[in-house]
């Protein structure tokens, strides 16, 4: 990757607006994921949602992605294609989306539960959020990239959990993919000195067995090694006077689902 593109207050603000409609989109969309329902139709909603809010599906065409979601669910990791396969009561499902507007992307993820989940992969689900605000906490003016990874890595790995290491959060801005990576694994005081006006997409990938994964045949897909659940969770991140200020928010689903949630919160004053 190239160098960092530190971006000014105007042009994070345009981020956030891109941001808040994934936000928007994945609100929409926590309703909708119940028994039965296809991964196919969702994408579709998630389409016309967008569009309706004066954007572009930031995916449908990137790299020749052939949809506007991925849609993971169980053992696949991410980058999952939507088809006309039905959730089933007990299913997982990580849904990443990306929006483009005003020439800026907005890019995150959330992992669903669809119905009743067994206690044990709900663990996971809380532990990887939880490991996403542990990272965003790090990132702070004077810090590493490392810092980041090290503060997700340590806490998942100290619940058991594999740490996938393939895959990585990345800069985001005029192009979804920026400088610097990302990993979600790492040493403190490594890695590219963190500053002001960088904006981040960071996104742990937590795996309930071996860190290890699988690509499948349609070049898209991973899935765990072992076969067993995976999950992901993703927000957008500025450094802001030396802070972190989220610019996509879970509150849209958190009110969708019926939570009340208050991890957000030290990550929002401006």
């Amino acid at each position: 990757m190239s160098k960092v593109i530190l971006k000014t207050k105007d042009e994070i603000e345009l981020i956030r607006e891109s941001a808040l409609i994934v936000s928007k989109t994945l609100g929409m969309l926590a309703s909708e994921i119940i028994p039965g329902v296809t991964t196919l139709k969702l994408d579709k909603l998630a389409e016309s949602f967008i569009r309706d809010n004066g954007a572009k599906p930031g995916f449908l065409g990137l790299y020749d992605f052939p949809n506007t979601l991925c849609v993971s669910p169980n053992s696949q990791v991410v980058h999952g294609l939507p088809n006309n396969t039905p959730l089933k009561e007990g299913d997982i499902i990580s849904i990443d989306c990306g929006v483009l507007k005003n020439g800026f992307y907005g890019d995150h993820a959330y992992t669903f539960c669809v119905g009743d989940v067994e206690p044990k992969i709900k663990d996971l689900l809380e532990v990887t959020k939880n490991s996403l605000y542990k990272g965003i906490t790090e990132f702070k003016f004077g810090n590493r990239i490392g810092d980041i990874g090290y503060a997700i890595q340590n806490y998942c790995e100290s619940k058991g959990y594999g740490v996938v290491r393939e895959l990585v959060g990345h800069g985001l801005g005029k192009t979804m993919h920026e400088s610097p990576e990302v990993p979600n694994y790492g040493r403190r005081g490594q890695g590219k000195k963190l500053d002001n006006g960088m904006v981040l997409a960071i996104e742990p990938m937590i795996n309930l067995g071996t860190h290890k994964i699988n690509q499948l045949k349609d070049g898209w897909t991973i899935l765990t090694k072992d076969n067993l659940p995976s999950a992901h969770f993703e927000h957008n991140v500025a450094l802001i006077d030396g802070k972190p200020n989220l610019l996509s928010t879970f509150k849209y689903i958190d009110s969708a689902l019926g939570v009340k949630c208050d991890d957000e919160f030290p990550f929002t004053k401006l």
